[in-house]
């Protein structure tokens, strides 16, 4: 991956993550002010059109990075791929492990089980880029390869674990039609507009067939073929599809999304709320699972030879970045939505709660590990 285009990618997530929180933060005042109930309105109103809508762009956009990463970038070889992956292995099972014990004799609050398996990159980007230049390009690489892998963890979650009840005749014409889309990437048909028009029939379809019409936007995305030489010329559909998205995504679709989802009730916050098993489990799984999940494997990944820390940095320094991994906004609160579907339930509203408090408290103490890091000049 090339550096311009690594750098690019850091600023617009580090822009991406202060529109992220001020709207978390303008639905949170909301939520709690006399106009709540036209807040309430408006959310119900837009949360089909932007969760399972303006969702589907942003999953387009995680699988294309994904598939851009695999093929020609940073998880393009093995030794890329080690030690984040396993790393963020550790840190797709131990929050989820942690969640499941909190919840375990509550059967309704399991289905919440993979809440807290998620890292929002775009916030823990903007926590690290608080440290600006002195943060070496191999530890943004490192968050930056395992909240790929993190994503990809979270879509196949959503894909197996959160489907309804299937409809065979509208999976049957999804199936179909992803074929179709497949065979024009075969004929390398570069043109992203045959993809993109087949695809809203396939988001329709996977709609009625009961699967998260949000995960459309993988299935086109390795579907879309990449750019290759020829002549001497590059052929840009893809990265200039990616490129894009990436705005209209991280200054549009995720604040949005934030501002439909963040908000809840501070007045329903209480000593119930506190001792909930959800909430519990979501910032245990946030805060501990995260963390010794990430950095336990990171260590012995390491330590077996497989893989060497990051040019530039200290073992307090991987230690701070798997804090920040705990910070799970957005993913997190996408899944919250499908595993307590009522938009403004009680579970929902402990959810919101846990998701807020978690990855505050993550991205709090990580930055403080850091800034020792930097202090102590292991770091850099």
């Amino acid at each position: 991956m090339p550096i311009r285009l690594i750098q690019r990618f850091l600023q617009l997530e580090s822009a991406s993550s202060l529109l992220l929180l001020m709207a978390a933060v303008i639905a949170l005042v909301l939520s709690n002010s006399p106009v709540s109930a036209l807040y309430r309105a408006v959310s119900l109103f837009a949360s089909f059109g932007v969760n399972e809508g303006l969702m589907t762009l942003f999953f387009l956009l995680v699988g294309l990075e994904l598939k851009r990463e695999f093929y020609r970038g940073e998880l393009s070889s093995l030794s890329q791929v080690i030690l984040p992956g396993i790393a963020a292995l550790g840190g797709i099972v131990v929050p989820a492990c942690i969640y499941v014990i909190f919840n375990y004799y509550q059967p309704d609050s399991l289905r919440g089980w993979a809440i807290p398996v998620a890292t929002d990159i775009a916030f823990a980007l903007g926590v690290l880029s608080l440290f600006s230049q002195r943060v070496p390009i191999g530890l943004k690489l490192f968050l930056l390869a395992l909240a790929i892998f993190d994503d990809l963890g979270a879509i196949i979650i959503i894909a197996v674990f959160y489907t309804q009840s299937l409809s065979f005749f509208y999976l049957l014409l999804a199936v179909l039609l992803f074929f179709i889309l497949i065979v024009l990437n075969r004929k390398r048909k570069l043109s992203v507009i045959p993809y993109l028009m087949i695809g809203v029939v396939l988001w329709f379809c996977l709609l009625r067939a009961g699967i998260h019409p949000a995960i459309t936007g993988v299935l086109i995305a390795f579907v879309i073929p990449l750019p290759e030489l020829k002549s001497g010329k590059h052929i840009f559909h893809f990265h200039r599809l990616e490129q894009e998205l990436h705005s209209w995504v991280a200054y549009i679709i995720m604040p949005l999304f934030a501002f439909i989802n963040a908000g809840f009730s501070l007045g329903g916050v209480s000593r119930q709320m506190l001792q909930s098993n959800i909430v519990l489990g979501i910032i245990g799984g946030l805060f501990l699972g995260k963390q010794v999940g990430v950095f336990a494997c990171a260590w012995a990944v390491i330590r077996l030879g497989w893989a060497k820390l990051p040019h530039g940095t200290s073992w307090l320094a991987l230690y701070g970045v798997a804090l920040l991994c705990g910070i799970g906004f957005t993913m997190s609160l996408f899944i919250g939505t499908l595993a307590f579907e009522s938009t403004y339930s009680v579970e929902l509203n402990n959810v919101r709660f846990g998701i807020v408090m978690g990855s505050v408290l993550s991205g709090l103490v990580g930055a403080a590990v850091l800034r020792v890091a930097f202090k102590r000049g292991q770091i850099g």
